[in-house]
């Protein structure tokens, strides 16, 4: 793996890399509180099979792509970062790989921008529109309990919380969703440098419901992958993402894993994603 910059605009995103230069470009988002770390295990694997792939620390987590101000992190900003990372590479079509916020921004994609991907991977977070029914308490779904963290998010200056006692409320989210300390402390470097944190909340801050507006049904071939301990994310709006996919489409279950499926399931998704993406070659 390579360090690399990415130059976008007045922004510079640092990131991962690997892969030869004339892959075909897979382009992989990190939710939140992860960085491109998060991706350590697919880099190599989706590399040695031929794809040029990029793993960028998004919007707010990379030190020179953190803009102050909740109206920077508004989800139109966060899919043109990828649309603009793409082209930076020569990527007029790629494929797209996301996990938890990153999947959502990769839904969004997907829905606006479908002509740009060749394939599309969620993971852990359904459709936007299938989370929110599940967000309603349609079919007895139990999702607005599972989200109610998000209200705290949005709080103005709960970072301050989250961060005091050597960030011990970080940490608890870490280790109540699943996480390995080892693997949780190479995020925590990174979200406890000034303003890091604030500008990851700010992600929720900027949420709207109005996000979901004119967002067309996916038709590009999608994967997504669902894991039963997921503490974050329920059955209903997994199971409902379907109705909003009119191109081929794969649901994956996978027992027992936890949120953070990348880093602990690492092969099966590494199965699953050379799968999915040789299809479309």
């Amino acid at each position: 793996m390579e360090e690399i910059e990415i130059p976008v605009g007045d922004l510079v995103f640092d990131g991962l890399a690997a892969g030869p230069d004339d892959g075909e470009l897979v382009i992989l988002l990190h939710g939140f509180p992860e960085t491109s770390w998060s991706w350590r295990h697919q880099l190599p694997v989706l590399a040695e099979a031929g794809y040029r792939v990029l793993a960028p620390d998004q919007r707010g987590y990379s030190p020179r792509a953190r803009p102050e101000g909740v109206e920077h992190y508004r989800v139109e900003h966060l899919v043109a970062d990828v649309l603009a990372i793409a082209d930076w590479v020569g990527g007029h079509q790629f494929h797209l790989v996301g996990h938890d916020w990153g999947a959502g921004i990769a839904w969004q994609m997907a829905g606006r921008y479908p002509q740009r991907l060749r394939t599309l991977t969620a993971l852990s977070v359904p459709h936007p529109m299938a989370f929110s029914r599940a967000l309603r308490g349609e079919d007895g779904s139990d999702q607005a309990q599972r989200s109610s963290y998000m209200d705290l998010f949005r709080t103005e200056g709960f970072e301050d919380q989250m961060l005091a006692d050597d960030a011990q409320v970080l940490r608890n989210v870490y280790a109540a969703s699943g996480m390995a300390e080892g693997d949780a402390q190479r995020y925590l470097d990174v979200l406890t440098q000034p303003g890091a944190l604030r500008a990851a909340l700010n992600w929720y801050r900027a949420m709207d419901v109005a996000s979901v507006s004119g967002l067309g049904p996916i038709t590009v071939p999608t994967l997504f992958v669902w894991s039963t301990n997921d503490t974050a994310l329920g059955r209903e709006g997994a199971e409902r993402t379907a109705e909003h996919v009119d191109g081929p489409y794969r649901f994956e279950v996978l027992e027992g894993v936890s949120h953070w499926i990348a880093e602990e399931a690492p092969d099966r998704l590494n199965e699953l994603l050379l799968a999915h993406l040789g299809e479309s070659r």
